[in-house]
């Protein structure tokens, strides 16, 4: 295989090509070897380096051996004909560790430095074309180096280094700009350094005089009260010399604040040059972070449940993400609530997010993704941001083109300040990605029926797998709905229900309304009625939000194999079951070709959307109302599931 044929990316995202098509990396640690030995850009990286980088302070004891392994897979995936223990002509091993052999071709880290070396040696004889060059490298970067993993591994894997040589590089462009008076077409990488480095004096002080230049003379003074202003908040700190300068030479400026023929944008408070749509090339209407909004302080989340009773073990781990009373977050805190449909995902959340608003006094954020809708189209992010900057104050009129530009735009208004996102419903990592926050002080709260792994791995989430509720809890979700008198009067009934329903809290809601309607009913008669029922979903959500609705969202997003392995699962009569005999019973239903790897595959399938559990390494089970319904599914599933109304995960009627 020639050389030329494989392409590498670490200016933004981890990325790889071959023959033009991207290539999967695999695992996210062998994503992270790989941007290690991209940003070493061809030097050795040792075998030490290189597991502390992937696991800190605390390695495994076969650390070295994985690492061997993470290479020999990458190896093979860069070149797929490559004998087992082969070397290979990009990854080799070279003194006590491993070097990735690339060049300005091959890699764009190395290509920005070359135009950047070129730049340089143009600056003095001729800056225009310095402007043309950093332009162009710049323009490699999709984001931060290493983008798309955790801040706390960016650092271990020296990724975050990366980002100074772009600012460099963009106060270079500044500079040149500034000797040719190209300074319009500079701004937007000047405004979005800026946004992302607020306290960087000389950063700051290049961005005034480029607006100054431009006739925008009033966002220039604008933008040096706002930075005066965060250095004295942030750090204790008057503005240097450069910065101070900056704003002389712009006070000295005696011609009236007109926009150039040549330049972009508005003066702040004024309209854009595209007649009122702010694009990612001008942005100067917006306030930057600190300087306030007309617009009223978001508080979006729903409403508590009055009722809400359990889960206390859940609630106090959540807690103990958050720093003592008094002390900010010294990161964004991302915890991620996950469990099968109706266990009540969405009221935990809603409920803990109203316990701790008030340590989060700038806003709260909330957005249903209809991740797992009943239509099937799940929220797309760039909505839910659009909709996010509208309630930070920015008219939607002026809401930048694009998903970057817009998600840039949002993390620029939250630094710096203390935001909670309940981001509700997801379906997949991918979605919630573009509306995380960038800057500590913010806490991320995501409810998915799906196993978030990407949000864990990349960005160091927590995760909480919520699952049903015990014979105590269950009792007392019934206490808070039908009253402690009711249920005490009839405690074996009361028990027995919770049972029944396999204490799921949306279907104990259900039970609870119906309950609650007939004040008349005895539990021991309802008890019966489900004990005795030949369908116990119809029997349980009778007079109210079909469960077995609930179940058909998770269902409907499964592959066609895993949802037959679904269905096949419910005829097994034992409390769990192995992988490998799940392959053995699929033989024996006649699934032809589904050994222990593949079932396996389907298993990992059905435990990712929580329609069934991983009691321990290997072992899995279905719960028992998920076992009902999927028998009910028959060899016809399309007969049983009914679009129905929408609901917010396991909150029908009020349930958990």
């Amino acid at each position: 295989m020639s050389r030329e044929s494989v392409r590498f990316a670490v200016l933004g995202p981890i990325r790889a090509w071959r023959a033009g098509a991207e290539l999967d990396l695999g695992r996210p640690q062998q994503r992270v070897l790989l941007g290690l030995l991209l940003a070493r850009a061809g030097r050795p990286v040792g075998l030490g380096e290189i597991v502390d980088a992937l696991w800190g302070e605390d390695p495994p004891g076969s650390a070295v051996n994985v690492v061997r392994r993470h290479i020999g897979i990458l190896r093979r995936t860069l070149e797929p004909g490559l004998p087992l223990r082969a070397p290979g002509h990009w990854l080799l091993r070279e003194a006590a560790g491993y070097r990735i052999a690339v060049d300005a071709d091959s890699l764009d880290l190395l290509r920005f430095r070359r135009l950047r070396e070129q730049a340089d040696e143009a600056a003095d004889r001729s800056p225009g074309r310095a402007v043309t060059l950093l332009t162009e490298a710049l323009a490699l970067w999709r984001g931060p180096a290493g983008a798309d993993v955790s801040v706390e591994i960016r650092a271990r894997a020296f990724l975050d280094v990366l980002d100074r040589e772009h600012l460099a590089a963009v106060k270079e462009l500044a500079d040149a700009a500034l000797r040719t008076g190209m300074t319009a077409p500079v701004l937007d990488e000047l405004r979005k350094a800026a946004l992302a480095s607020p306290l960087d004096e000389p950063l700051l002080a290049r961005l005034v005089r480029a607006l100054a230049a431009t006739g925008q003379r009033a966002e220039a003074l604008e933008t040096h009260r706002a930075a005066v202003t965060r250095l004295a908040d942030e750090l204790g700190l008057a503005p240097g010399r450069e910065l101070s300068d900056a704003h002389g030479a712009v006070l000295r400026e005696s011609r009236p604040a007109t926009r150039s023929a040549a330049g972009s944008g508005a003066a702040l408070g004024g309209e854009p040059a595209d007649g009122g749509l702010l694009s990612a090339n001008s942005l100067s209407a917006i306030p930057l972070p600190g300087v306030g909004y007309s617009e009223p302080r978001p508080a979006q989340l729903p409403q508590d449940l009055p009722a809400f009773s359990g889960r206390r073990a859940q609630l106090a781990k959540l807690s103990a993400l958050l720093p003592e009373e008094g002390r900010p977050l010294d990161t964004a805190v991302i915890s991620v609530i996950e469990g099968m449909a109706g266990v009540g995902k969405t009221t935990l959340a809603v409920h803990w997010a109203h316990q701790v608003a008030d340590r989060f006094p700038d806003g709260q954020f909330y957005v249903d993704l209809r991740g797992f809708d009943p239509t099937g189209t799940a929220l797309d992010p760039g909505e839910a941001v659009r909709d996010f900057l509208c309630a930070l104050g920015v008219p939607r009129h002026r809401v930048p083109h694009g998903l970057d530009a817009q998600t840039a735009l949002y993390r620029s208004l939250l630094a710096g300040r203390r935001f909670l996102v309940l981001l509700d419903n997801a379906l997949d990592t991918e979605q919630v990605r573009p509306l995380l926050p960038g800057a500590p002080g913010c806490l991320v709260i995501v409810t998915s029926r799906d196993t978030l792994t990407g949000l864990v791995a990349d960005h160091g989430a927590h995760p909480l797998n919520l699952c049903w509720l015990d014979a105590e809890e269950g009792r007392e979700l019934l206490a808070a709905r039908l009253g402690a008198a009711r249920v005490a009067a009839e405690p074996q009934a009361a028990a027995e229900i919770v049972e029944l329903c396999a204490g799921l809290p949306l279907a104990l809601s259900c039970v609870a309304a119906r309950l609650a309607a007939h004040p008349g009913f005895r539990l021991s008669a309802l008890a019966a009625e489900l004990r005795d029922a030949h369908d116990r979903l119809d029997a349980i959500a009778r007079g109210s939000a079909e469960v077995s609705t609930v179940f058909s969202w998770s269902y409907r997003a499964l592959s066609a194999g895993a949802a037959r392995l679904f269905r096949l699962l419910a005829g097994h009569p034992g409390p769990d079951l192995s992988a490998s005999a799940v392959a053995e019973l699929a033989a024996l239903d006649g699934l032809a070709g589904l050994d222990a790897q593949e079932s396996a595959r389907l298993l990992a399938e059905l435990t990712r959307a929580h329609l069934v559990a991983e009691l321990s390494p290997g072992r899995y089970s279905v719960h028992d109302l998920l076992r009902s319904y999927a028998v009910g599914l028959g060899e016809e599933p399309e007969q049983r599931t009914s679009p129905g109304v929408h609901l917010p995960d396991g909150d029908a009627n009020g349930g958990h």
